[in-house]
């Protein structure tokens, strides 16, 4: 019943008299109380089935549309309240409901919206929504309002869900070439130039924006249509069609023939009044008897156990997928409009509206599935242009590789979602064949090219066959697809198009491959990880007495080098080039690496790696002198051997090994090797002599009298490569194949299928011919054979203790097969934490079977390809999104742990909400915590300084070098290599420079500011760049001032916003200040600035910073050259050092520290008035010149004043001051500060 308020809404419309509506003067009213009772239906869509049954569509609203569309107003309500109720139903409801309630709903709106489509089969109606449209196309851009696209994408909706409408084929019972509801809506929009609007907007470049929608409309038009039949309508019929129908009506005047014989065979030619019973001699009943047969004697060769016997019921996930598509021929004068559309769209609008089709794909700026309606486009427009009149320009934009390698992703997308989301299998089943159809099309137009006369077409399609063969992917789509193929989720016609595809590309593939001698393919391989060698026994592990055994071999071997009997080796090289460890410090490592060759006997190797070490290390003379002689090398390759070496602990050495190991392998990032072999045709078709393969043909070929001709010749042409080419012929000895061909031989149409006959009979001979040799032949016909059964059964059986299978495992009774295959079937379609393997293993009875032997059984017995398929699922955590409150957590986690060995692995033992490793890095670095992943590996620990200065000391002892002298020279090349590190930076990696300066960053944090930053910051200031100093200065302060009041530390990038300051960041000798200090270079592209390191804390950044500032007076004052002599300068040096250790003893405090630091500061700057003016006013650069006149205003001189004030009170302390010294030091600082922020705001 409806409801009181509904039917008074609905009354307020108006009524219908004869051909004229009346509307009521509430109509526009009421039209949007029904939108809001529409917006607010239940669940069971009440509200759309009341206006369904009250035909408010038929009765009010197309009438009124019809009469009044001049009202605007009121012509766009209608056209609203249009779309909402010819919405498809599956929208309304979200899915077809299982429920029963649910369902039956489904179905009523269902009904209400076939009766819509009914109605709207008028020209007048469709009359009017062209003509509206057309007005507002006709509006430019600058006219046309926002309410006027809103109206034509409703009007577009609005034919869309129209033609949606799926027929009733109840109702419709119509036969091919009748007119169906369908027909009619196509003929309405003919004739009202519907189609010609749908044109124009798939070809104007302003109107691009309809471009989905027109190619869905496009789409609806065309469902009930093939291709092919709709290019040759109208014209006569050819002699290939006319035979084909000749040979059908041939084949069922056979049969009928046969049957009409079969049924006077029944009948005796005299009539038996008796029915009789009797004994079937030879034929065994139950009771091990014969047969009691009760019917007449001409049935008895009709006799089979099965008679009678109750059909067993299929289960429904068993069930064979049901097929959706339904062709049918439609009228006439429709398939001349619908080819003439074709014709036109082709020629004009194809190639625009599939390129942005395509780009709104790839930019994903369409809806979910909408590439199902291009790939229909694709396959649809395709083969109608072959089929009419090839012209490959006319669909140019879908034939290139690009074309390929879309089609080919989707197709495997499809696949993984198929077997992932096994709830919606069907719906990725279909969206699959479309996404086939359109390769297979694509294929077909590659090979229509290659056989047309036009040369540049013939090239074109040899380019594009080149790049299809040569990638793998595209040869290995068809047996992926075969070996998964799943009838209960595919359908036969699925099946039909993958075994036609792959025909053609076999045959294209085989013709090219015979055209050429050198097809080269590409091949990937996974990459095996080879196991790692036991490491070699150190020398502290060997007595003294193995020692010395092995001391003696080894000086034979070197005896035998002088005298030339072993050759030395010359591709030894001491140090690691690819390691991230600079040269210099991979010295200890030479010296290990040359102990473990003595351990392993290997002195030639050992002699070379000392005489090599000894050209990379000359300094110290810790790999000897350059002119030694072969004895004291050979003594000093003894000391080495009995030396105590420190070494690194194996498994924190492999650190940084097992993190990548592990974080590839939670990514599941497989590491394959890509290679060029060259093609050999016989091995491809190898790869289908498979079971699994085999089945899918069989199963289409039962179908052998459905199927069209062509089909029945890709079954019989593959079987015949796998039977005759391969001479695997053995694949069909099966008794379920035998028993299809019996059918076929026995089909009183046999001889309209010769090519069926002639293979079968082949197949049948060569298996007789083996059964006279081989007794177990036919028990091998109750099984499907992989290769090495089928070579058994051809060249002889092995013995068991032959046979390698006794040897590798263990062996399986028939009732454990049983077992097994039960379960493996009962847990197939269960998901769940668990993957089938171990449900098996809870289950079996057997409890000593382990995965790896149900995984190979399970692959002997044919019910899966491959142990891959049951691979472990990685257990890791499903949260993607992170919250605020976990970013914060993670953020102080990180500064918690920051100088702690092992971030990452402390981060994930105390964060709350569990994640993967690669998850955790990924977000520290989109947090800016850290700039690259390598931040967080674990840091090696190391042995304590004194041991390690010891025991070094030692060794250096014995070899005769000088520590002193070896410290200093390290010195030097220090020295010697910050000078040319510019140089290297070119050509080291970019990992390599980062860790560099991680590693200064971290040196800071241990000791005080670098010696060397007075000398840089000297040659600095005479070189003109005071100015960088001082706004170099400036951040540290600042940074220090952020850190101390955040108490966070980030890496903080040096912005410079003047042309100074930017020309001092690319000055070598700047940079190299910068390094000094702890401030590291862009670590990759995606940085631009230099960055101030986390690692170093607020004390650490004002002591660099006051250092920076001494020297920023102390350097000025040496500018006076003049003035200043070298005594002064040599006790000003003294003077800082004594200042420096000062500093660097315990037992000072920060205040302290900080009023030395300003003491020393201003120490040449309280001389004389000299002094204070060459550096006020003569010497100063250009940017303090410009300082001082920024700073002339009154307030900033009583500052100047004050600053003076507090100076001199800082150099000549007042003991009846209430002011300490250190209060006097911060404000005098953070006065300067604050000027020089002004100054770099100006």
């Amino acid at each position: 019943m409806m409801n009181c308020e509904l039917l008074a809404t609905c009354s307020a419309l108006g009524y219908l008299e004869g051909d004229n509506y009346h509307k009521e003067p509430d109509c526009l009213e009421s039209i949007k109380d029904l939108i809001r009772y529409l917006r607010h239906e239940d669940e069971t869509r009440d509200i759309r089935q009341q206006l369904g049954t009250a035909q408010i569509l038929q009765n009010d609203l197309l009438p009124i549309i019809a009469q009044y569309p001049e009202e605007k107003m009121l012509y766009e309500a209608v056209i609203r309240l249009l779309v909402n109720l010819t919405q498809p139903a599956l929208l309304c409801f979200g899915k077809v409901p299982d429920n029963p309630t649910f369902s039956h709903h489904f179905m009523q709106v269902v009904t209400y919206l076939q009766g819509y489509k009914e109605a709207f089969a008028d020209e007048k109606v469709f009359g009017v929504l062209s003509e509206k449209l057309y007005d507002l196309l006709q509006l430019d851009w600058e006219q046309r309002q926002e309410e006027d696209n809103l109206l034509i994408e409703r009007i577009l909706l609005l034919v869309r869900n129209i033609l949606h409408v799926p027929h009733d084929p109840e109702e419709e019972k119509n036969v091919d070439d009748d007119a169906s509801v369908h027909d009619k809506v196509l003929w309405a929009m003919h004739m009202s130039g519907m189609d010609d609007l749908i044109k124009f907007l798939a070809t104007s470049q302003e109107e691009q924006q309809w471009a989905m929608h027109i190619l869905e409309i496009i789409s609806l038009m065309f469902r009930d249509q093939k291709p092919d039949q709709l290019a040759t309508t109208g014209q006569a019929k050819t002699v290939k069609e006319k035979d084909n129908e000749s040979r059908e009506l041939e084949i069922l005047k056979q049969r009928e023939l046969a049957a009409k014989k079969k049924r006077t065979f029944e009948r005796g030619t005299r009539h038996s009044r008796f029915g009789g019973t009797f004994l079937i001699q030879g034929l065994k009943s139950i009771a091990d008897r014969d047969v009691v047969c009760h019917m007449g004697v001409h049935k008895v060769k009709n006799y089979s156990h099965d008679c009678g016997k109750k059909i067993k019921r299929v289960p429904k996930k068993k069930q064979a997928a049901k097929e959706v598509e339904s062709k049918r021929r439609s009228a006439l004068n429709v398939r001349l409009f619908l080819k003439e559309f074709c014709v036109d769209f082709l020629e004009n609008c194809y190639n625009r509206l599939m390129y942005v089709v395509k780009d709104n794909l790839i930019r994903e700026k369409a809806q979910q599935f909408d590439e199902t309606y291009y790939l229909w486009a694709m396959s649809f427009f395709m083969e109608f242009n072959r089929v009419h009149t090839f012209c490959p320009e006319l669909v140019s934009e879908t034939v290139s590789i690009r074309a390929f390698h879309f089609v080919e992703r989707n197709i495997t997308n499809y696949y993984e979602m198929m077997l992932t989301d096994k709830a919606a299998a069907s719906s990725w089943s279909r969206r699959m064949h479309l996404a086939l159809k359109a390769y297979q099309e694509l294929l077909n137009t590659i090979n229509e090219m290659d056989h047309a006369k036009d040369g540049n077409l013939r090239e074109s399609a040899r380019v594009i066959k080149c790049n299809i063969f040569y990638i793998m992917e595209f040869r290995e789509l068809f047996l992926t697809l075969f070996r998964k193929y799943d009838a209960t989720k595919q359908p036969k016609s699925f099946l039909k198009d993958l075994i036609e595809t792959t025909h053609l590309f076999i045959r294209m593939i085989e013709k090219f491959s015979k055209g050429k001698n050198n097809l080269f393919v590409q091949k990937k391989k996974p990459r095996r990880k080879r196991p790692k060698a036991k490491p070699l026994p150190t020398s502290s592990e060997k007595s003294q007495e193995e020692l010395e055994e092995m001391w003696k071999v080894t000086l034979e071997q070197l005896g035998k080098c002088a005298e030339g009997q072993e050759l030395l080796p010359d591709d030894v090289v001491p140090f690691d080039a690819a390691s991230e460890i600079p040269v210099e410090e991979q010295r200890a490592e030479a010296m290990i690496r040359i102990q473990d060759a003595l351990l392993a006997g290997k002195a030639a190797e050992a002699l070379v790696l000392l005489r090599a070490a000894r050209e990379v290390w000359p300094e110290g003379d810790v790999f000897g002198s350059s002119d030694l002689r072969l004895e004291d090398e050979s003594q000093l390759l003894r000391q080495v051997l009995f030396a105590k070496l420190l070494r690194q602990p194996v498994a924190e050495a492999e650190e940084t090994d097992e993190f990548r190991d592990e974080e590839i392998e939670e990514e599941e990032t497989e590491s394959v090797r890509v290679r060029e072999s060259e093609f050999n045709f016989l091995d491809y078709l190898k790869r289908f002599a498979n079971a699994a393969v085999v089945k899918p043909y069989i199963l289409l070929l039962k179908d052998y009298r459905q199927n069209s001709t062509h089909t029945n010749h890709c079954i019989i042409r593959m079987l015949h490569r796998l039977a005759y080419n391969l001479k695997m012929d053995a694949l069909l000895y099966q008794l379920s194949v035998f028993h299809l061909f019996n059918h076929i031989l026995e089909d009183p149409a046999a001889s309209s299928y010769q090519e069926l006959v002639k293979f079968c009979k082949y197949v049948l001979s060569r298996f007789f011919t083996l059964a006279a040799n081989n007794n177990k032949a036919y028990v091998e016909l109750l099984f499907w054979k992989n290769i090495a059964t089928i070579q058994e059964m051809t060249e002889g059986y092995r013995k068991d203790d032959e046979s390698g299978e006794s040897k590798k495992g263990p062996t399986w009774s028939s009732e454990e097969e049983e077992e097994l295959e039960t379960l493996y079937l009962r847990f197939k379609e269960e998901q769940g934490d668990k993957d089938i393997i171990d449900n098996i293993m809870e289950h079996i009875k057997n409890d000593l079977r382990t995965r790896k032997q149900i995984a190979a059984k399970l692959v002997q017995m044919n019910l899966v390809d491959s142990v891959r398929d049951f691979k472990r699922v990685k257990k890791g955590t499903k949260i993607v999104l992170w919250r605020e409150e976990q970013e914060m957590e993670l953020e102080t986690l990180f500064v918690e742990f920051r100088g702690s060995d092992d971030v990452l692995g402390n981060i994930m033992k105390r964060i709350t909400c569990k994640r993967s490793r690669p998850r955790i890095i990924e977000k520290l670095i989109s947090m800016g915590l850290v700039s690259d992943r390598k931040e967080l590996y674990k840091k090696r620990r190391k042995l304590p300084k004194a041991a390690n200065q010891e025991e070094e000391e030692d060794f250096r002892n014995d070899l005769g070098y000088d520590a002193v002298q070896g410290s200093s020279e390290e010195d030097d090349e220090l020295d010697e290599d910050d000078s040319s590190e510019d140089e290297r930076g070119a050509l080291t990696n970019k990992s390599t420079s980062r860790n560099a300066a991680k590693g200064d960053g971290q040196k800071m944090g241990g000791r005080e500011p670098d010696p060397a930053i007075p000398n840089l910051c000297c040659k600095l200031q005479q070189q003109g760049l005071s100015g960088p100093l001082l706004w170099l200065q400036n951040c540290l302060n600042r940074t220090a001032d952020k850190r101390e009041d955040d108490g966070t530390s980030v890496a903080v990038p040096l912005v410079p916003l003047s042309e100074e300051n930017e020309d001092a960041m690319e000055h070598e000798v700047f940079q190299k200040l910068l390094k000094k200090v702890g401030i590291r270079p862009p670590a990759d592209e995606q940085e631009c600035f230099w960055r101030i390191s986390a690692n170093l804390n607020v004390k650490q950044l004002r002591k660099i910073a006051s250092a920076i500032s001494l020297q920023d007076v102390g350097g000025e004052a040496m500018e006076e050259g003049e003035d200043v002599g070298a005594d002064q300068r040599s006790e000003a040096l003294r003077a800082l050092v004594m200042a420096r250790e000062r500093n660097a003893t315990p037992t000072k405090g920060d205040n302290d520290e900080s009023a030395d630091r300003t003491k020393r500061a201003h120490e040449p700057t309280s001389g004389s008035d000299s002094d204070t003016k060459s550096y006020g006013e003569e010497d100063k650069p250009k940017h303090l010149v410009k300082r001082s006149r920024l700073l002339d205003s009154d307030d900033e001189m009583e500052d100047r004043a004050e600053e003076t004030v507090e100076v001199k009170a800082l150099e000549d302390p007042d003991p009846d001051s209430d002011v300490s010294d250190s209060e006097v030091t911060h404000r005098l600082i953070k006065r300067r500060r604050r000027a020089i922020d002004d100054d770099d705001e100006d």
